[in-house]
């Protein structure tokens, strides 16, 4: 089986277009503390007020955090939710040359009051207005440049008015002739306006309404009827606490059972799924590996309040506690383990595999684990060929986090991440506090040419 963390390494900075519905999300925050004496509802005594981009906006953030390149088409209003929402996906580096301005149009904002960690109440600013005639024609202009040198187009589609039906029909279009997957997260019961897309993204009540069908109804009969109105080549069903489930529509389906701690908001949890989709799609991952990555982003989303976004230090973190294999890192899989230490501290224990497992190493095992959850442990097997059984055992231990194996591992982990001890298992079982990175790496060089020269 493909180890999944080292997926991450594979991620380069995608290009991506995000079109859609763009909005601006405000968060009002603070405690309730009596009741009104002028009706019976909680008063809220507000500590902290937050605007981000929403809708549209929100795929873009999480797509930022991923270590995409984004540039955006959408509309906004000649308003201060407007300047606020272009000013904000600016300071993210996003590009905002497609963001058209339509006259009489309100940027639609969402309030979301929150009390002691709880949404209360959400109060949502917003008139459904069609695109106007004339901004269709400008979008649609403006399309040839907006797709220069995109890996992935990634429409998210929140029914405000900005996605026509022929809107769509030529963003599709124009991408599948420049051979640019697109990938949508629809909105409402016609999905043929969607027709020949490369992922659609729908959850599962959508997915019904589209289907007409009832719930409950076989969701291989519901993925037929989709495929048959919008013919895409991929159906991903989001089902909340079950998961996701991947069709094929030349056969074929994968489920992915639902990975988070604490469901705590499921708020923008399907942006973070198309943001996933979308990096790992542009960076030639196989789509059931995309799956599961956003399957495992969107766990991570719902247990943040509000419109969370996931980073790849969130997933490779996430990633190793799922797995005990997880632990152990080469060349090819260092990428992850260098996002998954920021911020922390480590310690790194050097051993030899081929003195087996015994009394000291237990011990030094034992003394250099923390319980501070922030600073790790890591094991260096420094060995050329190390022994696969004293290495799986070595991961089954609660008190290692991380295995990393040959020297130019290690060299690379010192140079980018530098770690708060050293301490090397000599032969004899004296454990030695090294007094810097290089002296170790010297050490190793010089073990290397020795058994060279004796060849």
């Amino acid at each position: 089986m493909v180890k999944l963390i080292g997926m991450l390494s594979r991620f380069n900075p995608a290009r991506v277009l995000v079109v859609g519905d763009f909005m601006l999300d405000t968060y009002t925050t603070g405690r309730v503390k009596r009741i009104s004496p002028e009706a019976p509802v909680s008063i809220l005594h507000v500590q902290r007020e937050e605007s981000l981009p929403g809708g549209a906006g929100n795929v873009a953030l999480n797509l930022v955090s991923l270590g995409a390149k984004v540039r955006v088409i959408g509309r906004i209003g000649h308003d201060i939710a407007g300047d606020a929402l272009k000013e904000s996906l600016e300071k993210e580096g996003i590009n905002t040359e497609g963001l058209v301005y339509q006259k009489g149009f309100k940027t639609p904002v969402k309030n979301r009051l929150i009390a002691d960690a709880q949404q209360v109440l959400r109060v949502d600013f917003e008139t459904v207005i069609p695109l106007s005639e004339e901004m269709e024609e400008e979008v649609i202009q403006a399309l040839p440049q907006c797709l220069e040198d995109v890996q992935i187009v990634a429409i998210s589609d929140y029914a405000k008015g900005f996605l026509t039906a022929s809107l769509l029909r030529r963003i599709i279009d124009t991408a599948k002739m420049r051979n640019i997957p697109v990938i949508v997260d629809p909105k409402g019961d016609d999905f043929s306006k969607y027709q020949d897309v490369t992922v659609i993204k729908p959850n599962l009540s959508e997915a019904y309404a589209a289907a007409r069908k009832a719930p409950g109804t076989s969701l291989e009969l519901v993925a037929e009827k989709i495929f048959d109105t919008c013919q895409a080549e991929m159906l991903l069903i989001t089902r909340s606490e079950a998961g996701m489930t991947l069709y094929h529509r030349k056969g074929g389906s994968y489920d992915f059972p639902v990975r988070s701690k604490e469901v705590k908001d499921v708020t923008g949890a399907g942006d973070t799924v198309l943001a996933m989709i979308s990096v790992a799609l542009a960076n030639s991952l196989d789509i059931r590996y995309a799956a599961q990555l956003a399957n495992i982003a969107a766990g991570i989303a719902i247990e943040r309040l509000g419109c969370a976004r996931v980073n790849i230090s969130d997933m490779a973190e996430r990633l190793l506690e799922f797995d005990i294999e997880n632990k152990i890192f080469d060349e090819e899989h260092l990428f992850a383990l260098q996002q998954a230490l920021k911020g922390k501290r480590y310690t790194v224990l050097v051993l030899d595999s081929h003195h087996g497992m015994s009394t000291p190493i237990f011990r030094s095992i034992r003394k250099l684990a923390s319980k501070d959850l922030e600073k790790k442990l890591i094991v260096y097997v420094r060995d050329d060929d190390p022994d696969a059984e004293f290495v799986s055992f070595l991961s089954s231990f609660a008190e290692v986090d991380f295995i990393v194996l040959k020297c130019e591992s290690l060299k690379s982990l010192c140079d980018v991440i530098h770690p708060h001890q050293i301490h090397v298992m000599e032969n004899d079982g004296r454990l030695v506090l090294l007094d810097h990175p290089s002296t170790l790496l010297s050490r190793l060089r010089n073990a290397f040419h020795q058994e060279e020269s004796s060849v």
